[in-house]
């Protein structure tokens, strides 16, 4: 497996018991989806590893308790601590709507309501306090922010996504 056809699920980040459970910090708004787990894939040295989970609980608001089957000792337990975890993209529930994650967005058409056709998303900045779509218009590069204020409508059948940008936002990159 390819972490292109994965989407990141979480991080361990501490160990829970001697027996070798870990506890790690999952990065969604929905914990509840995955507290009944089969397996997960965990980078270790550029690889994807799928690992079994005997058990899989929630623990607390962000953690889940797991118990790995390959996983039996605290020395076990220390030399996956830190790892990331992933799953594949096909384990996403599929979103409707304004909603989407993304992954995938990247290659929607960007429809403003006063510019028209304003360029293609080429990726997402999810770095900053505000996420902010990466459109690329004539050599141009856009920084449009991820808002319901700002999305008026996804249409993944066109993929395209229509907005309506602050005043002078686009003309800030387009002039």
């Amino acid at each position: 497996m390819r972490k292109e056809d994965c989407f990141y699920l979480g991080k361990i980040v501490s160990k829970y018991s001697f027996k070798g459970e870990v506890l790690v910090k999952i990065d969604t708004d929905e914990p509840e989806l995955y507290d009944n787990m089969e397996s997960v894939f965990v980078a270790l040295r550029n690889n994807l590893i799928p690992f079994f989970i005997r058990k899989c609980r929630l623990h607390k608001s962000q953690l889940l308790r797991i118990d790995f089957e390959e996983v039996n000792s605290e020395d076990d337990a220390d030399k996956i601590m830190g790892s990331e975890l992933y799953l594949p993209l096909s384990f996403l529930p599929e979103l409707t709507g304004n909603k989407f994650y993304f992954h995938e967005v990247i290659g929607f058409r960007v429809l403003d309501s006063i510019h028209g056709d304003i360029g293609v998303i080429q990726s997402v900045n999810d770095t900053t306090s505000q996420a902010l779509f990466e459109v690329l218009k004539d050599e141009k590069e856009l920084l449009i922010p991820i808002s319901d204020d700002i999305i008026a409508k996804v249409d993944r059948e066109q993929k395209v996504i229509h907005v309506t940008t602050p005043d002078g936002l686009v003309d800030l990159y387009l002039d």
